[in-house]
């Protein structure tokens, strides 16, 4: 059931009374709660690089393009290409202008709607009409110019609250995108170094397939002097053909990470391709700040939280419906039956007025609606927090991977210089006669295995640099927030 109550007023009348409604607009309260920034527990420092010191500062991993700090001239290039034609980035750029557009609606809500609708008619009534009194021809024209215009006064706070929410939309969207382009782009550089360790795997196959040749062809020269059975022969030749099969495995799955690069800069993957460049320098060190700073340095953090403010925008909208709609409206214009008197002073009207409405009985809708935007703010601020949560674990996680790969590196540096040590010894040893070539093979099988591992190594202090990076927030801000 509604109560609407309308009137109109003469000149002076409507005049009090719209400058009554007008301070009334502007000393008029804001209803629901005031947002403040949810709390979430931060810890004082990060406890994987409480003994993490780098040997130097690299600051510019905090700024800007933070893939230079890699110091890789491809990768630049591959990474200047994500902004122009990568198109999920594009997908969050339309999105993010959607949202701005909203925006756009919901402001103008704070200004008055008018309208104009000309008109024009000539018509010829029926003398036999029982309304007709003279039998005279009742012909004639008429012409309107009539303007209308209405505004609803936000005395409660509705329009506001609908167009901060609005605007806590648009900027989550603008955060959104940043995120999104930081995914990216780290995607780029996982994959782009990952493809660099295949290929440096692949340098390592690749020379090693020549040292067993090597090998081979000396255990044949061996039998043909019969110092050594065929079964030696075979067992050379197949170490060599299973290294060989090695080597080219990794094509296939280089060849996956060049397709995956090849989409993330927008590009056909037939026409894309990467010549091969052995991955052979460790990370540079990556301060990870203050964890107090990472709540600023995140743009999925940032997005959390401008949604947040949305949600608590919302119960404002919610408790605005229990207060009365009030609307002024005013028309006017010019009407006339002939086009020559039509602007003149006698044949302009107008009119003006009020409109109050109240509803006073909905079966608890509004009740339902403001409990649903409570519980739609405590699930924003549950997802803030478990976006920290999940942040700081993020960080913790790289730290402890560069921190625990840097000293595993250095132990399999030592395994690997035993290895060649242990299969230089045991190749002299089979060219003096002194051993079986099963020694040589097992050296041989040791040595590679533990240089594939090196490199497999390096690969992931790669990998967990840039997603450390990527952790901390690449080089993004929340100034960078728009004001809009």
């Amino acid at each position: 059931m509604k109560v609407r109550v309308s009137c109109g007023f003469a000149v002076r009348q409507f005049r009090a009374t719209a400058a009554a409604v007008l301070a009334l607009c502007v000393g008029g309260c804001t209803v629901g709660p005031k947002y403040v920034r949810p709390t979430a527990e931060v810890p004082d420092s990060f406890k994987e690089s409480r003994d993490w010191k780098p040997s130097q500062p690299a600051d510019s991993a905090n700024k800007g393009k933070w893939w230079e700090v890699y110091q890789d001239p491809q990768l630049n290039a591959l990474e200047e290409q994500v902004s122009v034609s990568n198109q999920t980035l594009k997908i969050a750029q339309a999105q993010f202008d959607a949202a701005r557009a909203a925006l756009r609606i919901s402001r103008s809500g704070l200004f008055p709607t008018v309208a104009v609708n000309p008109q024009g008619s000539h018509a010829h009534e029926s003398i036999t009409r029982s309304s007709v009194t003279s039998l005279a021809r009742t012909e004639f024209s008429d012409y309107q110019i009539p303007f209308d215009a209405s505004y609803e006064v936000d005395v409660w706070g509705r329009v506001r609250r609908t167009v901060e929410a609005s605007r806590s939309e648009a900027q989550a969207s603008a955060v959104d995108l940043a995120n999104v382009e930081l995914s990216l782009r780290a995607e780029l550089a996982l994959d782009y170094f990952q493809l660099r360790g295949l290929d440096a795997q692949k340098s390592l196959l690749d020379s090693t397939v020549a040292s067993y040749q090597k090998a081979l062809d000396l255990t044949q020269q061996q039998y043909n002097g019969g110092l050594t059975s065929l079964v030696t022969v075979a067992e050379a030749q197949t170490q060599l053909e299973t290294t060989r099969a090695q080597a080219e495995d990794v094509e296939v799955q280089r060849a996956a990470f060049e397709h995956a690069i090849a989409v993330l800069i927008g590009k056909p993957a037939a026409k894309f391709s990467l010549a091969p460049q052995p991955l052979t320098v460790p990370p540079p060190p990556i301060p990870p700040g203050l964890p107090s700073q990472l709540l600023e340095r995140r743009p999925d953090i940032a997005a959390a939280e401008r949604r947040v403010q949305e949600a608590n925008a919302q119960i404002g909208i919610a408790k605005a419906a229990y207060y009365p709609t009030i609307t002024l409206s005013a028309a006017g214009g010019f009407e006339s039956g002939a086009l020559s008197t039509l602007i003149q002073g006698p044949s302009g009207f107008w009119s003006v007025g009020a409109n109050a409405l109240e509803t006073i009985f909905d079966a608890g809708r509004r009740r339902g609606v403001t409990e649903q935007a409570i519980a739609g703010y405590n699930q924003n601020v549950a997802n803030y927090r478990q976006t920290v949560l999940t942040a700081f674990q993020s960080v913790e996680d790289n730290l402890a991977a560069l921190r625990i790969l840097e000293e595993e590196a250095a132990t399999e540096d030592g395994a690997v210089k035993a290895a060649e040590h242990s299969l230089s010894l045991s190749l002299t040893r089979y060219r003096g006669g002194v051993t079986s070539y099963l020694e040589v093979t097992t050296a041989q099988t040791v040595a590679l295995s533990d240089e594939v591992t090196a490199v497999n190594i390096l690969t992931r202090r790669m990998t967990a640099s840039v997603s450390l990076v990527k952790a901390i927030g690449g080089g993004w801000d929340v100034s960078q927030i728009p004001r809009i």
